[in-house]
């Protein structure tokens, strides 16, 4: 089986996100920042080149492939900010009352956090990472 290409690396989130994002991206980028060390408790590290992870988990799938993944984070992209987070029916609940936002199967879509309601958003990544921890506890 194919070995998983992203990967925690030894990058500075800091340097990254200096380099990656500007002006009001790169505010909301340190907030998002603090917002997901606050909701896992753990630091920011790297995945890959471009996201910004918090915390781990492992995942098996029925196919036999396995992995390790971030339970939670986010690349500053071009025109918006994409966010890592599992679905699951609490989060599509709330992202009813979200703001301005675009969702697919595991990423959230948004443009800047003024966009959005930080309180509900906050909500969602607190769903995502319990359905994370429930799905796939520590091994």
């Amino acid at each position: 089986m194919p070995e998983n290409k992203t990967k925690p690396t030894k990058v500075s989130v800091s340097a990254f996100l200096k380099k990656a994002a500007s002006g009001q991206q790169l505010k909301d980028s340190q907030e998002l920042v603090k917002l997901f060390r606050e909701l896992t408790g753990k630091p920011a590290k790297m995945w890959g080149p471009s996201i910004v992870g918090f915390d781990t988990y492992h995942y098996v799938y029925p196919s036999g492939r396995e992995g390790d993944a971030p339970l939670i984070g986010f690349a500053p992209r071009k025109n918006e900010l994409s966010l890592y987070m599992a679905p699951n029916l609490e989060a599509k609940v709330l992202m009813a009352s979200l703001g301005k936002h675009k969702a697919g199967a595991g990423c959230l879509y948004i443009k800047t956090l003024d966009d959005v309601d930080r309180s509900v958003l906050k909500k969602v990544a607190k769903a995502s990472i319990a359905e994370l921890r429930k799905r796939y506890p520590p091994r």
